[in-house]
């Protein structure tokens, strides 16, 4: 076997592509999935968490075919309103209205230095029949709507980011130029 032929991960991953929220795989299975909507149920009342609990309990043990549950961390970007606070310091004039934006700009700040993450809760599964991978992606939302929770299904950029978790350590690959030394 020639070396070269496994020097990139793409070789030896089965993935032929990532599209229409599908990974599709080199033997035609298709992976897919539901994302769903983190909720902190410790600030309900008690009777609600259990109920909550329960349905969770009862939903995954309907489930009658192999999945994963994924929880995978995704690094929080707020560069679009930390951009949005300086364009509005720039035009604030009250001194209490620039001291407030400073404020939340300080905070944007310890938020990006502390690398804060979202976690994010995903039910995957393999399917071969694009009927059936529907169906139960329809399946999935529903039922955890029942259980007092949102989802949707998985976006192409969730699945990436789920493969550069696994792949990577969480890490997003990011070319760089080599410095000899």
């Amino acid at each position: 076997m020639n070396s070269n032929s496994n020097a990139f991960t793409e070789n030896w991953i089965n993935i032929k592509e990532i599209n229409n929220n599908i990974i599709t795989l080199d033997n035609k299975e298709m992976i897919t999935g539901i994302k769903i909507n983190p909720k902190n149920i410790f600030i309900l009342e008690r009777m609600e968490q259990d109920r909550i609990i329960d349905s969770l309990k009862t939903f995954y043990n309907l489930i009658d075919y192999e999945f994963w549950l994924i929880i995978a961390d995704r690094p929080v970007d707020i560069s679009l309103y930390t951009s949005q606070l300086e364009l509005a310091l720039s035009n604030a004039q009250s001194p209490t209205m620039r001291k407030l934006i400073v404020d939340d700009l300080e905070k944007a700040e310890l938020f990006i230095n502390n690398s804060i993450v979202d976690t994010e809760y995903f039910i995957l599964f393999k399917e071969k029949n694009t009927d059936l991978l529907n169906k139960k992606v329809r399946n999935l939302i529903n039922n955890i709507a029942s259980c007092g929770l949102i989802a949707s299904q998985t976006s192409n950029d969730d699945l990436r980011m789920i493969i550069d978790n696994f792949l990577n350590g969480g890490t997003n690959f990011s070319a760089r130029t080599v410095m000899p030394k």
